[in-house]
């Protein structure tokens, strides 16, 4: 039944992606264009991933590739005009989400499916109490009494690390620190037990020591729900320390996903190469110049009829300026987008 929650320990860090398993999570051709006469934006131009229980999918990529838009077009988030513009198949436990009415998408959402802000600030309500903020899905979604839901708010704000919950749950977002209001954030998010968490940049703006508790913290909870985490970042470092594996985004579509342990060894894009090739290093000369992938990303409304990376590419071939390359298969478990990829 869609939005029950199976007690699946996550998988290991180098467990296969080949599963009998059916995925909890199945997405295909998700696009997001969005009309700006006289353009028409390409802001997600049809991605494809599965996401299986237990399982972290961390989707990475520069500001601008599409990575929040990819969320929010499969919590259905998008306001008009964007309401009705995704198209696609997103199958949760079965059920395409791209297919339901509001109402019962809304039914869903914070049950089967959460999401994780970028912004705690902006997306807490300031004139609740963070208590009854967490108690509202409670109450709507498993009908527990006004009582019992604040209660669950107050063991949802102990759970995710947060002293003295009886009087957080109390209080107002504007009186907590940062990374207690991420806590509280995650608290939201998890408090009906969603099957599906998708978490976008949960670290951004805090210092590295909170950072680490949040990772942490997610990790913890994971093992604990069997969760499936769709983890939306641009730091390298968080991905290679919390996914299991890696979809890279560029210009509004996956160019490389693999295991993360694969992706970081033997990266086969160019641009995932280029991205690894910039990330400072301990044991390089500091007076050496690092790396950088010249060029810019082309805009949403400039995209080329080929391969979007092609003009900043090294590697390019002439057919990579007229046929935009799909995601291929180049082992059982390491896709590229790439009609000239790196050796493995």
């Amino acid at each position: 039944m869609l939005g029950s929650v199976t007690a699946t320990a996550p998988l290991p860090r180098d467990a296969p992606v080949l599963s009998v398993e059916a995925p909890l999570l199945s997405v295909r051709d998700l696009t997001v264009h969005i009309p700006v006469p006289p353009h028409v934006l390409r802001a997600v131009d049809g991605i494809t991933f599965d996401l299986r229980r237990g399982e972290t999918l961390g989707l990475v990529g520069e500001s601008g590739s599409g990575k929040t838009l990819t969320a929010l077009a499969l919590m259905r988030l998008l306001e008009p005009p964007l309401a009705d513009l995704p198209r696609g198949e997103v199958l949760l436990e079965g059920t395409d989400l791209m297919r339901l009415s509001e109402v019962d998408m809304s039914a869903l959402r914070g049950r089967a499916l959460s999401m994780v802000f970028q912004e705690p600030m902006t997306s807490l309500n300031p004139v609740m109490t963070v208590g009854r903020q967490i108690a509202e899905p409670v109450v709507r979604h498993l009908g527990l009494s006004t009582r019992a839901a604040a209660a669950r708010a107050q063991e949802m704000l102990r759970l995710v690390g947060i002293p003295d919950p009886a009087r957080v749950a109390g209080a107002y977002p504007h009186l907590m620190s940062g990374g207690m209001r991420q806590r509280a954030m995650i608290a939201i998010a998890l408090a009906c037990r969603p099957s599906l968490l998708i978490a976008d940049e949960p670290t951004t703006a805090l210092d590295v020591t909170v950072q680490a508790q949040i990772l942490d913290l997610l990790a913890e909870l994971q093992r604990e729900m069997g969760s499936a985490i769709l983890l939306i970042t641009h730091d390298l470092a968080v991905i290679a320390e919390t996914a299991h594996r890696v979809a890279v985004m560029y210009a509004g579509r996956i160019v490389e996903e693999a295991p993360v342990g694969s992706l970081f060894t033997a990266p086969r894009h160019p641009y995932t190469r280029g991205l690894l090739a910039s990330i400072p290093r301990i044991e390089r000369n500091p007076a050496a110049t690092l790396p950088e992938i010249p060029g810019m990303v082309p805009g949403p409304a400039e995209r080329p009829a080929g391969c979007a990376f092609a003009p900043r590419c090294g590697r390019a071939l002439p057919r990579c300026a007229e046929e935009a390359p799909p995601l291929a298969i180049l082992t059982p478990a390491h896709r590229a987008a790439c009609w000239n990829p790196a050796d493995g």
